[in-house]
């Protein structure tokens, strides 16, 4: 079970459930065609953005395997949604989970991401008891996968043409880390 104290800071960062405020900001990303080019959803609608809102808003806790928690990443300084983060409780009996992460392209290469996604690591490996966990991405999405490696994760496997993807076949990254890298590489005991 997993319901986070909020907000969540980082040095210039705001980690907090999805409100319904969050619409118009949410939307101005998610309905870019670059952000959804290897996310499984098109660019999306305002309309289709606010049924996804509603899903983010009731993933502000997980309490049983198979929920998703989903935050909303706004930047200190600003107060701008910048970006939307998950993470998903695939298995309490192996202690797995899955993390995703999207941010609107405007933030891209000021090291948002990298420090929102190690919050989710934070709350994944302390709070939650994760002993292992994942991201996927479209192997020709190097940015994910270089953030995913930035992390500390490692690539597990490429699965070759595993997906019939927006037209084509494509390959699958799996990266994944153990919360024993997780503690080590924050020089912390597991």
């Amino acid at each position: 079970m997993l319901t986070p104290t909020y907000p969540i800071r980082t040095a210039r960062l705001v980690l907090r459930p999805f409100t319904q405020t969050d619409l118009d900001e949410l939307h101005a990303f998610q309905s870019l065609p670059e952000v959804a080019r290897y996310l499984y959803w098109e660019a999306r609608s305002r309309q289709e953005t606010a049924d996804a809102l509603e899903k983010r808003i009731a993933g502000a806790r997980i309490t049983t395997e198979g929920q998703t928690l989903a935050l909303a990443v706004e930047r200190t300084d600003t107060g701008a949604l910048i970006g939307d983060l998950t993470l998903c409780w695939l298995s309490a009996e192996h202690r797995r989970g899955e993390i995703g992460f999207v941010f609107h392209p405007d933030h891209h290469g000021h090291g948002y991401a990298q420090e929102a996604a190690e919050a989710l690591l934070l709350l994944a490996f302390r709070d939650l008891g994760l002993r292992r966990a994942v991201g996927h991405c479209d192997a020709r999405n190097t940015a994910s996968a270089a953030l995913m490696r930035r992390l500390g994760m490692t690539l597990d496997a490429r699965l070759r043409e595993n997906q019939f993807f927006k037209g084509d076949w494509t390959d699958e990254l799996v990266y994944a880390i153990l919360e024993r890298e997780w503690a080590a590489g924050r020089g912390t005991p597991a």
